[in-house]
């Protein structure tokens, strides 16, 4: 149960119940709005839930989740530290002349890539990285870019659901529960590759059978050089190695009581003492700042603000009244609770951005733990939460941080991303990923089977 203790304390003799609720739906709609960046509108609502009373200032501190914070900046790091050896665009020339560049076959393939690539990394950054040279590729061939800008929002999607690091709300799981990057990977990974297959066929019917390349096209990017996509060989070894410590740390320090929040921050700074050296100190600090310039820490400081304000309405007692709902909504019946987390967390984060949605989710679901026997109860509706989610965001434009990424940088380029257009495509690609999600979670989690 809540602590209710503060939270009576709200100026005025407002009921906290309500005013924090306010503060949530205002915060919510502010960001849909996209008109005021989503760190402001966070941090503002973290500190309208002390200024008002709801928490006080010392509630909100360990409201912050550390585990979730150094994950998240440490894989920032990282990847910007690996990008700079020109690894990742590497990989997408690579990519396109494994498909001797065939346009429908470079369609699939850098799907592929991106998918798997934001599995093991993130899928923000994942596009952010494939988007620059997807559109190099795609002039070479004068092939539209749309279509592979397109279906890498998806398949980023799709590929960061599998693992505890590849979209942000799955960290935000991992660490509320305990759950090891194993788990994510043995419990979604299955379905996660069904999906991606699917999407993979639905992307040729629509586009890839369609195109075309000249000739000329065709060589000319096969003309373009991954080894000269490489700008610093000594880093990019450094940096395959220390992710690959990451990685394997991710897969067996759960057995060492090992937390993934230090395994990405420990391996960021020792990618950043292997490329330090041997420089002057002079030279570290230049480094170090240009490194740390790269963070996101607008997302940073969104999460924080985000749990300040999870934490005001969790202590007015909203979050426990919601799962009562909930659980009298479906009788208490585990598959009915299960099947509607998963369908109404996909349909919302197609609406509202996944990561403030599942990071209110937690703690209710969290309240559900006496009605299904305990904390192992609730696994079914942690694997629902996350696959409702992580697919749900490839619903709309503004479903996932990777979408807007995206669609920032592709009309930067000159290529339109309209709301409407992305919505009738993606929206059915959607909704085929939650009914293969629903037979999956059916069939292993909720029959016995």
């Amino acid at each position: 149960m809540p602590d209710l203790s503060q939270a009576h304390n709200v100026i005025f003799g407002l009921d906290p119940l309500w005013v924090s609720s306010a503060i949530l739906v205002l915060a919510y709609g502010v960001v849909i709005t996209d008109r005021i960046n989503r760190a402001i509108v966070a941090v503002i609502g973290m500190i309208l839930m002390i200024l008002v009373g709801v928490i006080d200032q010392d509630q909100a501190v360990d409201a912050q989740d550390f585990n979730t914070l150094t994950l998240l900046t440490g894989m920032m790091l990282l990847v910007a530290q690996t990008r700079r050896s020109g690894m990742f665009q590497a990989l997408a020339i690579w990519s396109a002349k494994t498909a001797q560049g065939r346009p429908w076959a470079i369609l699939a393939l850098l799907t592929l890539v991106t998918a798997l690539v934001s599995a093991l990394l993130d899928n923000v950054t994942t596009v952010l990285l494939m988007a620059p040279v997807t559109l190099a590729i795609t002039a070479e061939l004068k092939v539209p870019p749309y279509p592979f800008l397109f279906t890498q929002i998806i398949g980023s999607n799709i590929g960061g659901t599998a693992t505890l690091i590849g979209d942000p709300p799955n960290i935000l799981i991992g660490s509320a529960t305990g759950l090891s990057f194993n788990d994510f990977v043995i419990n979604l990974a299955p379905v996660v590759i069904v999906i991606l297959l699917l999407q993979m066929l639905i992307n040729h019917l629509i586009w890839g059978r369609r195109m075309t390349g000249t000739a000329e096209a065709r060589e000319r990017v096969m003309a373009m050089s991954p080894r000269e996509a490489i700008v610093d060989r000594r880093l990019l070894w450094q940096s395959i190695g220390v992710l690959g410590l990451v990685i394997a740390a991710f897969i067996g320090g759960h057995h060492i009581h090992l937390q993934p929040g230090s395994i990405a921050l420990g391996g960021a700074a020792l990618l950043l003492l292997l490329d330090c050296w041997p420089r002057t100190p002079e030279e570290q600090t230049h480094h170090v700042h240009g490194i740390f310039g790269e963070v996101e820490w607008i997302t940073i400081f969104f999460f924080i603000g985000l749990f300040g304000i999870v934490a005001g309405v969790e202590h007015a007692g909203l979050l426990d009244i919601l799962a009562h709902r909930l659980i009298e909504t479906t009788g208490g019946d585990l598959a009915l609770t299960a099947l509607a987390i998963l369908w109404g967390s996909a349909l919302l984060s197609a609406i509202v951005d996944n990561i403030p949605f599942v990071a209110t989710m937690i703690p209710v679901i969290q309240n559900m733990a006496p009605s299904f026997g305990g904390a192992d109860g609730l696994l079914p509706l942690w694997w629902s939460l996350s696959l409702g989610a992580c697919l749900g965001g490839n619903g709309t434009l503004i479903g996932a941080s990777a979408n807007l990424t995206v669609a920032g940088f592709a009309e930067r380029a000159g290529v339109p991303f309209r709301f409407i257009t992305f919505t009738l495509l993606a929206f059915p690609m959607m909704l085929m990923s939650i009914v293969v999600a629903t037979i999956y979670v059916y069939c292993r989690y909720l029959t016995g089977g």
